[in-house]
């Protein structure tokens, strides 16, 4: 079976390859399948933005296509920055670090630093079958960076039981726990008994 990864993005086509290779799914970027998609992600949750994109990809190709919705709730922010974590400044040009600087602005002074890191996976297939997965990393928001190894919000997060940041982990450690790992093992899981029940 193929894949349309509803991405571009080098790092997440990676994961997915290495974690359904031993399903025998091929993993194909938008890219390599000709398409050239930029979908509004216009939802108010994970879920409904990855199957916004996963949704778009398999309509452009007429292949099952994939997509990966993540980012980051903080608790004292009341859930922020969420489903907004790759636009949370409000400016498309901004990096990753003015990104992180506002999150430490806006967390200035406060105790409960409580957070965690959201996956959701949504798979469509041409049939209209949808599947879904979720993983979660529960941890807290250090009070200045660390760590060379991640990007976006990793050199902030500290995962729970850690005393390093997920930018300090090593890529085994981090695929260990993190939250787009967990949710592509159960969408492995998940994919496999679809794959089967077709038999």
């Amino acid at each position: 079976m193929k894949l349309v990864l509803a991405s571009n993005n080098a790092h997440k086509a990676r994961e997915f390859r290495e974690i359904l290779a031993p399903l025998g799914i091929e993993v194909i970027t938008q890219g390599e399948a000709g398409c050239r998609l930029e979908v509004d992600e216009t939802g108010e949750t994970f879920e409904e933005n990855a199957y916004l994109k996963a949704a778009a990809a398999m309509s452009a190709t007429g292949e099952a296509a994939v997509s990966d919705d993540s980012g980051l709730e903080v608790d004292a922010l009341g859930g922020a920055p969420g489903v907004h974590s790759a636009r949370y400044t409000g400016r498309h040009e901004d990096t990753d670090a003015d990104r992180r600087a506002l999150l430490l602005k806006n967390l200035a002074g406060e105790e409960h630093r409580d957070a965690r890191f959201v996956s959701a996976i949504c798979c469509v297939f041409p049939n209209g079958d949808t599947l879904r997965s979720r993983g979660t990393c529960e941890g807290s928001i250090a009070w200045s960076e660390a760590g060379e190894n991640g990007f976006g919000y990793d050199s902030l997060f500290i995962p729970e039981g850690e005393d390093r940041t997920m930018a300090q982990l090593s890529a085994d450690e981090k695929n260990a726990i993190s939250q787009r790992g967990q949710a592509l093992r159960e969408f492995s899981r998940i994919l496999k008994e679809y794959c089967n029940a077709d038999k």
